[in-house]
């Protein structure tokens, strides 16, 4: 008995060959990937940049602020910053204060109240008003109109100071008044804020 071969079953699926398109579409993904990417990475780089500048940024505002702040207290101690003007005006209105008939006043509060450049500059003065006063029989009256700190730390300050000062003579009858403006260098010795420096401005 003859029997028939089974045939070979040509329906198997045989390797299938390579699409002609199925290269140019994988390579279109690939490069879509890559450019997510690169794009995700500029966007982190970026935030991350900015992300410094403001830190940096903000630091050195703090920095400038503090800074400021620590050289400077007039900007931030009212209490100080009162106490220093309240204290050197005083001291002003003493000092360029003078009376003929007591010169020991004005002399008393320059060595309590002046000291360093400021004391030689007034002893100058001093010995100029003794020179001529008595015989002119001379009074000045000092008052300060305004005192205004620039820059205050715990020992040092530099003021804008205003001074008006009236001269009488007891053959005048009409007292003079004449206005200044002067730097005033100023330093706390013993608690006391003291008038280091006078330059008229």
């Amino acid at each position: 008995m003859s029997t028939e071969a089974s045939p070979m079953n040509m329906s198997a699926d045989p390797v299938e060959a390579s699409s002609p398109s199925a290269e140019p579409v994988e390579a279109s993904r690939l490069r879509r990937r890559l450019r997510r990417r690169l794009l995700q990475w500029v966007a982190l780089v970026a935030a991350a940049v900015m992300l410094a500048v403001g830190i940096v940024g903000f630091w050195q505002a703090h920095s400038l602020r503090s800074d400021d702040a620590s050289r400077n207290h007039a900007l931030v101690d009212a209490t100080a910053t009162a106490e220093v003007q309240s204290q050197v005006s005083q001291a002003m209105v003493k000092v360029f204060s003078y009376d003929y008939a007591d010169p020991t006043t004005t002399q008393d509060a320059a060595a309590k109240l002046l000291a360093g450049q400021a004391r030689s500059q007034y002893d100058t003065l001093f010995k100029t008003l003794q020179a001529k006063a008595p015989g002119q029989q001379l009074v000045l009256s000092a008052q300060v109109q305004s005192a205004a700190v620039k820059t205050l730390t715990d020992s040092t300050a530099t003021l804008l100071v205003f001074l008006d000062q009236s001269s009488q003579r007891k053959t005048d009858s009409e007292a003079s008044v004449s206005a200044a403006q002067i730097s005033v260098d100023a330093t706390k010795i013993g608690g006391v804020w003291k008038v280091t420096g006078l330059k008229p401005l």
